[in-house]
């Protein structure tokens, strides 16, 4: 049987009155049984007549096990709401327990002002119970179609540092977040504990983490849950946060508890936050927020047994607690009998309508946890005030000739962009901003630090409290605080090592998700900011860090995603660096990954002419091409700034020694153009590709990444079997640049063999160039070996013409 409830007649001791407690039990019994009826029932929502079969879902998906501590939870934060008139949003970390979000919101009358068939009325919750996890309906984790929420919680890890980048520069907000015993065990949310040195009592607002401690995984207990109090409050004292413990399994006790803590942590907080601003220190003491361990069965409420098993309080609860209630005849009168526990005839009137004494418990308006505009944050959302970034041109006379560091450039630009937006923007990368090139930014804010600062770190350290440079050496934690900063409505931007913005792989997964939803599907959720990832320490300028620094491999994972939400640029110098950034800043709704290297490099397009470039997307260069007025006798394509580099310094050998023949040269900015219209919006029509690639001639890709990627995006293309991509081979190690380019054949030399093997007329006649340029290849990695650089006419090399 269910765990024993308050009785009307029982006298409490605490700081909810004997009203107060009654209701407020009443109102998570309400949430339990809305849980439980998500999981189980089609028909009959309301128990008005005997459950029979054929009320039951024909397929029963879902999970019981951290409901009811979640609703727990939510019951005593509107009391609170209430009470101190807080702002308040809630995050579901164990994101399967999606029925406590769900109805909470119904409760809250905000479910059914989305949606407004499923009303509240016994006819609307039939329809709000069917569709849970149901084809057609919506998904068992806390979804974008979820009013409230901004973490879905399907992938474990990610709940507590997206909390924090909701509450970055919201000095009014407060996010609950409940972390689950087993979502802690992943490393992404062990990490984030940390974020508490980087939140500033006196512009940001506060986390307040409830690690909901029920015991149990799928099928396995959880690791702080099996060692001891002593040692568990130990751990979070060391993460520096002040821990207060709810533990048992009387509803009527616990209740009494929870609210003496809850009522506790906020009074701390407005405490933290009150003496941060309004000391005079500009460097405050770094505070001790407050966690609640909410220590509760598993599945609490639930039934105890089924078939002779244990259930609540196990493993067995985490999902389905009773299984076959659909053709055991014992299992459906226990699913009865839980649902009837909670007496609903007590909670909702003749209609199915939630009781007026019980919705009197929920906030007002916009102080609904579920109709807060923090977790619709496009609606908050402002545009950023942008800089022209024209004024930041790199000033290009003649093309190929001067070399500059791209994200160098870039760095003055984003410096602006902060010193404009100084509550909506922040720059975000492990570590590695000064390492990127980007440093320009501490000129508009240093790093955000609110651990010990010593006196050397005035020596360059370059961090404060009130930094907006966020850096830490956790990929996970960055990016969950950019999404949560961009969800609450605000701007961000991201730089990584290429080759490490893989961990970060499945965090871009999910956040595409979840754009794709919001924006083909649900006209309720405001546009919010893009995520711009600037990816850059390049694989063909890893040649010092060697092998394991050599991954292009993310740009494949992100053209995997659907083609509404991702878009991939390669602006091949720092104009187009520029422009390509502009266009990201001021997007919506989508993931824009930017590759471009922090080493110096050639320069060739004039500010007009990378304006134009970018736009289109995709273009012949006339200046290094031969081809005008005429068929070309080959394409030389490229994409990427290096394999650019390297495809000039090809095509320029081949002018000097083949005068006549006719070259077209092609560089893509934006890598979608290369896909069909059908595939992609940026695609470009068969027309279009035609006129650029030709429809018979040789083409030869130099790629910035895995060849694979450019036939992927061309093989419909009518010109395919023509188009030979070179890229990279997974061939590396300690190296000069120019040799890893040859080791993966991205180079200037195999580049003129290739276009001497495919034009049939060169096969014969460039024999002897063909010869110097295997010498020329020995003769550079020999010089590599020989002197550790490579030779000066390759690295002080021009545009010739």
């Amino acid at each position: 049987m269910p765990t024993t409830r308050p009785e009307k007649t029982k006298k409490t001791s605490g700081i909810l009155s004997e009203d107060e407690l009654r209701k407020m039990d009443a109102y998570w019994r309400a949430c339990n049984y809305l849980c439980v009826g998500m999981l189980y029932l089609q028909e009959n929502p309301l128990l008005r007549q005997p459950l029979k079969p054929e009320h039951i879902k024909n397929r029963l998906l879902g999970h019981w096990g951290s409901d009811p501590g979640q609703s727990f939870t939510w019951v005593h934060l509107n009391r609170l709401i209430k009470k101190y008139d807080l702002n308040l949003i809630f995050l579901s970390g164990p994101g399967h327990g999606a029925p406590a979000t769900l109805s909470n919101s119904y409760l809250e009358g905000v479910y059914s002002e989305i949606y407004p068939d499923k009303s509240e009325d016994e006819e609307g919750m039939k329809k709000f119970f069917k569709q849970f996890s149901f084809p057609g309906g919506i998904g068992s984790h806390c979804t974008p179609e979820t009013p409230g929420s901004i973490h879905e919680g399907g992938e474990l890890g990610y709940s507590l540092s997206h909390g924090f980048g909701a509450a970055f520069d919201n000095p009014d907000l407060i996010v609950t977040v409940v972390v689950g015993d087993g979502e802690a065990e992943t490393g992404p949310l062990a990490t984030s504990w940390h974020s508490n040195k980087f939140i500033d009592p006196v512009r940001d607002g506060a986390v307040l983490p409830v690690l909901h401690l029920n015991g149990y995984k799928i099928a396995n207990p959880t690791i702080l849950a099996r060692i001891s109090p002593e040692e568990l409050e130990a751990l979070f004292r060391g993460y520096g946060w002040t821990p207060y413990v709810v533990e048992g399994d009387d509803p009527h006790l616990m209740h009494q508890k929870m609210a003496e803590v809850t009522e506790k942590c906020i009074q701390e907080i407005r405490d933290i936050q009150s003496k941060a601003r309004s000391s005079k220190s500009k460097s405050p003491e770094r505070p001790r927020w407050p966690m609640i361990i909410l220590r509760t069965p598993k599945g609490w409420t639930g039934p105890k047994e089924v078939d002779g098993h244990k259930v609540e309080g196990f493993w067995r609860a985490h999902q389905i607690p009773i299984l076959d209630p659909k053709s055991n005849p014992k299992h459906l009168k226990q699913v009865e009998a839980w649902m009837k526990s909670y007496k609903p005839d007590e909670l909702f009137d003749k209609s199915g309508r939630f009781i007026e004494e019980l919705r009197e418990l929920a906030p007002k308006g916009k102080k609904r946890i579920t109709a807060n505009p923090h977790a619709n944050g496009g609606l908050l959302r402002k545009p950023l005030d942008l800089p022209d970034f024209r004024k930041y041109a790199v000033e290009v006379k003649k093309p190929g000739q001067i070399e500059i560091s791209p994200t160098y450039n870039l760095g003055g630009f984003l410096r602006d962009v902060m010193r404009r937006n100084m509550t909506s923007f922040r720059v975000f990368g492990p570590d590695e901003t000064a390492s990127n090139r980007l440093q320009v930014v501490y000129e508009a804010s240093p790093k955000t630090w609110m651990a010990k600062i010593l006196p050397e770190d005035a020596d360059g350290t370059l961090i404060a409290p009130d930094g907006r440079v966020m850096e830490m050496l956790s990929e996970h934690t960055l990016e969950g605080w950019f999404e949560g900063y961009v969800l609450t409505g605000r701007h961000g931007f991201f730089s990584s090592y290429e080759a490490f913005v893989h961990i970060i792989d499945s965090m871009f997964n999910q956040h595409a998700k979840w754009l794709e939803k919001s924006k083909l599907e649900l006209r309720w959720r405001a546009p919010i900011s893009s995520i711009n990832l600037l990816i850059t320490s390049l694989v063909w300028r890893q040649d010092h860090n060697g092998f394991t620094h050599q991954d292009p491999g993310f740009v494949d994972v992100v053209a995997n995603k659907s083609p509404h939400v991702t878009r991939i640029y390669l602006p091949p110098d720092a104009n187009c660096l520029l422009s390509v950034t502009d266009h990201c800043l001021r997007s919506e709704n989508y993931v824009n990954v930017i590759i471009a290297d922090k080493a110096p490099h050639l320069q060739y397009l004039k500010m007009e002419d990378a304006i134009n470039h970018c736009t289109k997307g995709i273009g012949i260069w006339d200046w290094a091409s031969t081809d005008a007025g005429v068929e070309p006798d080959v394409v030389m394509a490229c994409a990427g700034d290096i394999p650019t580099a390297e495809a000039l310094a090809a095509t320029a050998i081949l002018r000097e020694h083949c005068p006549n023949l006719k070259i077209r040269f092609v560089n893509v900015v934006d890598l979608f153009r290369l896909m069909p219209e059908t595939e992609h919006p940026h695609g470009l029509s068969e027309r279009e590709f035609d006129a650029l690639f030709t429809l018979d001639k040789p083409v030869i890709f130099n790629f910035h990444a895995y060849a694979s990627l450019i036939h992927k995006f061309t093989y419909r293309r009518r010109n395919h079997n023509n188009i030979h991509v070179r890229g990279y081979k997974e061939r590396g190690n300690i190296n000069t640049p120019l040799e890893l380019a040859i080791l993966n054949q991205i180079d200037r030399y195999d580049l003129a063999i290739d276009v001497i093997d495919r034009v049939p007329r060169l096969q014969a006649t460039a024999a002897h160039l063909k010869e110097w340029l295997k010498n020329e290849i020995i003769e550079s990695i020999n010089f590599a070996h020989q002197n550790g650089i490579d030779r000066e006419e390759v690295t002080n090399w021009k545009w010739p013409f």
